[in-house]
């Protein structure tokens, strides 16, 4: 898995324009938890698709960015969670046990 790691705000912007040409995946995680990291290990065993970039945040260091996602995609925040956003938008969350790579592909594919 090629992660790249979100660490600054303004990457959300770069999230948002390239969304136009192909999805995003933000993988939020925890890395205090023990969900999170089963999660995250699920993900890391499959072949994520390679028409879309995937990113990781540390949710524990990056709290000010989880929250700004939150914000943007009007979605709920949860941990870990996963969210694609295509064309601007996030057309899908899922959190805890219900992370799994075959559905991120589905998504993405879409």
């Amino acid at each position: 898995m090629n992660w790249i790691h979100l660490t600054n705000l303004s990457a959300l912007d770069q999230i948002i324009k390239d969304s136009f040409d192909k999805p995003q995946v933000i993988f939020k995680h925890s890395t205090r938890c023990s969900i999170s990291s089963m999660a995250l290990n699920r993900l890391e065993r499959e072949e994520a698709p390679a028409n879309a970039n995937f990113y990781y945040l540390d949710l524990l260091n990056y709290r000010n960015i989880s929250n700004e996602i939150a914000n943007k995609f009007s979605v709920y925040h949860e941990s870990p969670q996963i969210l694609i956003i295509r064309n601007g938008e996030c057309v899908y969350d899922e959190s805890h046990q219900g992370i799994n790579m075959s559905e991120i592909a589905e998504q993405v594919a879409a």
